[in-house]
């Protein structure tokens, strides 16, 4: 996105004035009724159908940089097209195509510039732009992640928009998606580089937030509750979100601070 100023006024739109890259025209149908010469626009540029830098005030769903999920609108003899939120589709290369797309499909795609065209394309070949940085991750850091495929192991993930990453089977106890942003934690760094990360927050902090769930629940419900430390997993993850070992230790916390007692068939709130 760009601020740019109004330099002037014509029929088939307004020209914003863009340094290096000239005059670029905002067209009529997209320009504010009572914009005027001076004004300062937020607007994004990208490249007609001839080719040539046109501003529009839509911002698009993804940005060169961004990793996205977008939905294949066609696909021709060019290559496939991609809904990115403008009137003019965001291209898709046959050469940039992991695998083969059809229309209709959801794809997880890396937004950027083509060297040679100037064009803005997408690639569903993310490797050749991840891990380039050599950041380094602390154990158990909180970073960005999105889902991007599900493997035999778990799923990968591209981590803070730089590095490969992946979520073992064992350790999810939620559904995710593919496109799906959320936060997840450093495990570890492994020598290639990539990282195994886990959802839940590690160590005595997540079982500190899950204490206090479990005492307000109590509260709530009379002071009982059936999902003692005996309690079938299952309903423990469909309750909290968490496995059993966790929610065990989060029991024992509370034992010990003597704020609940068990019973047979569950805990009770100490009052």
């Amino acid at each position: 996105m760009n601020t740019l100023e109004v330099v002037r006024e014509e029929e088939r739109g307004i020209y914003l004035e863009a340094g290096a890259d000239g005059e670029i025209l905002l067209p009529a149908k997209e320009v504010a009724e009572g914009t005027r010469r001076g004004d300062m626009l937020d607007v994004f540029i990208y490249r007609d159908s001839s080719d040539r830098l046109i501003a529009t005030t839509w911002e698009p769903k993804a940005m060169v940089g961004d990793f996205a999920v977008l939905e294949v609108t066609q696909v021709t003899a060019h290559g496939a097209f991609l809904d990115w939120g403008l009137v003019k589709d965001l291209m898709l290369p046959f050469g940039e195509q992991k695998r083969k797309v059809s229309q209709g499909v959801n794809v997880v795609v890396r937004v950027y510039v083509d060297e040679e065209t100037r064009r803005i394309v997408a690639t569903t070949r993310l490797g050749r732009f991840l891990g380039k940085t050599q950041r380094r991750y602390l154990e158990n850091e909180e970073v960005e992640i999105m889902i991007v495929d599900r493997t035999d192991l778990g799923y990968r993930v591209v981590v803070e928009g730089e590095d490969w990453g992946l979520i073992y089977h064992n350790q999810i106890f939620q559904a995710l998606e593919v496109g799906q942003r959320l936060k997840a934690y450093v495990y570890v760094t492994r020598s290639d580089g990539k990282i195994d990360l886990m959802l839940q927050k590690p160590g005595p902090e997540k079982a500190m937030d899950l204490s206090q769930q479990i005492l307000t629940r109590l509260e709530q419900s009379g002071g009982f509750s059936e999902l003692g430390d005996k309690a079938d997993p299952s309903a423990i993850l469909a309750a909290y979100n968490v496995s059993k070992k966790t929610y065990k230790r989060a029991l024992s916390q509370l034992f010990k601070e003597r704020k609940i007692v068990f019973e047979e068939g569950g805990i009770r709130l100490v009052k």
